[in-house]
């Protein structure tokens, strides 16, 4: 996969070529989001959400699993507090990939910073970091991604919770969409043994911990499984010091 992005050793500027660039990159995303987000739509318009309602989760959250999450156990009657812990603790996998992303925003102000972290999820940390590493695609056309990404977001769940009733759960291949589209991610990013082996220690523990713990624990559990795993491989083979 490559960018059009920056060259190398030249000043990125915002102008229109890099929002234009940008937003082309971030088609396979918003393609991607259009199904998950008219199901959230679904869901939340059956949960008791309305329009507004569902449009400002969307907004002021912005993470699919967690909003899932949060309209299932607004429909099964549990109460504030659990319901902003459980969705804190799905979202503490957003420091890592912010961390990550971080060495890469080094030339950006504050405020564009905070902008950007608002706007990191799954598939754009994957996207961008893909790029990032081809040295060939700047903070602003990866700003530009997560936000147009959000738009598609944000306006799929609109049209989601306008249909309601008519768009049955299931439907358009709805169930699949999501983890197939992470699958797709997920081998962009694998390109040594290293990668390999984090993915399945990943993958094999939040199964593993799924069928244990109850909740949502098997989410930061397999991610620091996975994180610990990487580091600890990367030291042994050299694979650090080769990367940076």
């Amino acid at each position: 996969m490559k960018g059009p992005g920056v060259q190398a050793g030249s000043v990125e500027k915002w102008n229109w070529a890099v929002i234009r660039e940008g937003a082309a990159a971030a088609w396979p995303i918003c393609l991607g989001y259009l199904p998950i987000g008219l199901a959230f739509g679904v869901v939340a318009q059956k949960a008791g959400l309305g329009l507004v309602e569902i449009g400002l989760m969307s907004l002021v959250v912005f993470a699919g699993s967690s909003q899932f999450i949060a309209v299932s156990m607004l429909g099964a009657g549990a109460g504030f507090l659990p319901i902003v812990i459980t969705t804190f603790t799905v979202n503490l996998r957003h420091l890592l990939m912010s961390s990550a992303l971080a060495v890469h925003l080094r030339s950006a102000g504050k405020g564009w910073i905070a902008l950007f972290g608002y706007g990191v999820t799954d598939e754009s940390f994957a996207f961008n970091m893909s790029l990032f590493r081809q040295g060939n695609w700047g903070w602003r056309h990866a700003l530009v991604v997560n936000h147009v990404s959000n738009f598609a977001w944000f306006a799929s769940s609109i049209i989601g919770g306008l249909g309601g009733s008519l768009i049955p759960p299931g439907s358009f291949g709805i169930d699949y969409a999501l983890p197939a589209m992470l699958i797709c991610l997920l081998v962009f990013q694998l390109r040594g043994p290293v990668y390999v082996i984090v993915a399945l220690v990943s993958g094999i523990a939040a199964v593993l911990v799924s069928l244990i713990l109850p909740g949502n624990a098997y989410v930061i559990i397999a991610s620091v499984a996975a994180a610990t795993t990487g580091l600890f491989l990367s030291k042994k083979t050299g694979t650090e010091k080769r990367e940076t």
